[in-house]
């Protein structure tokens, strides 16, 4: 592709503007589409956080469930969510594109939160209000398949935003390939700028106001998103769909399969390339990479023999070394991502234990007013962007004079340190909780379920310290997933990262599951029991602690093993055999 200097500077990674023709450097992406991305996400999220927040306290107070049926609800609802994105993902990269994935996810979003909305406001759709009633099948069908709904449109809008917005900056021009790493940072921000006011003003009007007008507002937020969204469609650099990513990768397995006994050779420059002097790969909006010596094993795959024809090769006997690497690249990330799960359990207790907990504490602020312990997160969304902006601005500057690398950290360094400060969330919580108990058991009311003269915020520094670890591993995730995923295969790369929260809360309903049934054998109250003061929540969290510890040592290992990416220089034709 055409570059230059000029105003009419092309990009150099194969992205286009929205009439199809080469993306001009200085009329389309960088910071002067960001602005719309980033509203839509802001939007999606305030939307998203505004109905999930407190959902917990929807389903004990309207659907009438306990504690543990509620807490298994949400979780398995939350991981379906960061499930779905593998799907959205696959249409994106495979044949729609970021954009119009992202635009057609979005009206099955808003179909699930009107639906939403109707279930808790519509009377007959609306569950009976009384302590003693429950919800007929209907009313519980509703609201579940409004729940559902959301899931699906969130597994089209979550993988591909960040990428997409990712794909306004051209690694080709170092102050852009500088900036796409500040926009990872401004991009989870603006995902707490919406929970923020979610957590605070929506979760309110759901408690004070009503469950219509607190579902109702999340609704109109996605609206604005959608609006936001398609006003910088003329500003967007749009990168082409490479195909199916999983027939790709089935390719090199059956090749390599076929190929098992056939040796490789010692100069890595024999395997099978296509040459291309601007560094371009024979998958329609991707790089070549270079080749590594890592899972060796799949280099068959791209090895020449007399059975294959030169002029027209059989994908499924013969692939390049950029279609191998899109593989190996895939698998090496693999270990990586196992590593998020537990510090997506960790993160997934916010809308669980913590609330939970709180629903014991002293809400009051003053003579008459009570905040929610569903809006304590606040603090961790106002943790967020305190820690994204001090990262941003001053700790990768003063890191980055000391270690010399661009970005301050590695992105493994980033994650890992996150991980640590995760088990302080976790230990923070527990401390918290043993006092909890003590003071429940001092004044005599273990078998009370009015609130213990303890103040809710003391529960904020658990929530600041989760703010602090999300910074440092959710975005450095999203920007290592990104990152290091090939060219062609970027969403389902960030899908991948959505997963380990899906894993998460799958976790956490687990453990939940698994506590549960061995402590109340023997006709135990357990765990986790409705009155959490005849409880120990304490333990549920040493669990999680030792579990995050545990995690990280492994991590370490990972991390020393992991062989960051290469994509082959632009105007490199040495291409080898062919």
């Amino acid at each position: 592709m055409a570059a230059g200097d000029g105003d009419g500077a092309t990009t150099m990674d194969g992205t286009t503007d929205l009439s199809g023709k080469p993306a001009v450097r200085s009329k389309t992406g960088g910071w002067r589409a960001c602005p719309f991305i980033l509203g839509n996400e802001c939007c999606e999220r305030l939307a998203y956080y505004g109905m999930s927040s407190n959902l917990v306290n929807y389903m004990i107070d309207r659907l009438h469930q306990g504690n543990a049926a509620a807490a298994t609800n949400v979780n398995n609802w939350s991981g379906t969510c960061y499930v779905m994105p593998l799907l959205g993902a696959f249409i994106a990269d495979a044949y729609l594109g970021r954009f119009r994935t992202i635009a057609a996810f979005m009206t099955l979003y808003i179909a699930g939160l009107v639906l939403l909305t109707m279930s808790a406001a519509v009377p007959g759709m609306r569950p009976p209000e009384c302590a003693d009633c429950h919800p007929t099948k209907g009313q519980n069908a509703a609201f579940f398949a409004a729940l559902y709904l959301i899931a699906v449109g969130t597994g089209g809008i979550k993988p591909c935003v960040s990428s997409f917005g990712a794909d306004q900056f051209d690694d080709a021009d170092p102050r852009e390939m500088r900036s796409k790493s500040s926009f990872f940072n401004w991009f989870y921000m603006s995902i707490n700028v919406g929970a923020l006011v979610a957590s605070s003003v929506l979760v309110w009007l759901q408690m004070n106001v009503g469950w219509g007008w607190g579902f109702g507002v999340p609704a109109a937020a996605m609206a604005v998103a959608v609006v936001s969204f398609l006003m910088g469609s003329k500003l967007y650099r749009y990168q082409k769909p490479g195909g199916s990513p999983l027939t790709r990768m089935l390719q090199v397995a059956v090749a390599a399969c076929r190929k098992s006994r056939v040796p490789l050779p010692a100069d890595s420059s024999l395997l099978h390339e296509v040459a291309s002097p601007d560094g371009k790969a024979a998958i329609e909006g991707s790089r070549r990479l270079e080749h590594t010596e890592h899972l060796r094993c799949l280099d068959r795959a791209a090895v020449v023999t007399g059975d294959d024809s030169m002029v027209n090769p059989d994908p499924w006997r013969l692939c390049t070394v950029t279609q191998v690497e899109e593989l190996k690249s895939m698998v090496r990330l693999l270990p990586v991502w196992a590593t998020g799960i537990v510090m997506s359990a960790v993160y997934s207790q916010m809308t669980t234990m913590f609330v939970l907990q709180g629903n014991t504490l002293d809400p009051r602020m003053g003579p008459s007013f009570k905040i929610p312990a569903a809006s304590l997160s606040i603090f961790d969304t106002i943790a967020v962007i305190v820690w994204a902006l001090a990262y941003d601005r001053f700790i990768v500057p003063a890191v980055r004079r000391i270690t010399g690398h661009p970005r301050g950290f590695t992105q493994l360094q980033r994650m890992g340190i996150g991980l640590v400060i995760s088990i302080f969330s976790m230990v923070t919580a527990g401390v918290l909780e043993v006092v909890r108990l003590r003071v429940a058991a001092t004044h005599g009311m273990l078998d009370s379920k009015d609130f213990l003269p303890i103040s809710i915020f003391w529960q904020v520094p658990q929530y600041f310290i989760v703010g602090a670890a999300e910074v440092l591993t959710f975005v450095g995730q999203i920007e290592f997933f990104y990152d290091q995923s090939p060219d062609a295969m970027r969403s389902m790369g960030a899908a991948l990262s959505l997963t380990t929260n899906a894993l998460g809360n799958y976790l956490s309903t687990l453990l939940v599951v698994i506590v549960t049934a061995i402590s109340t054998r023997n006709g135990g109250l357990g765990w986790i029991p409705d009155n959490l003061n005849m409880g120990h929540l304490d333990y549920f969290f040493w669990l999680l602690a030792v579990l995050s510890a545990i995690n990280f040592v492994v991590y370490l290992f990972i991390a020393n093993w992991y062989k960051y990416k290469a994509t082959a220089p632009v105007l490199d034709i040495a291409v080898g055999n062919n």
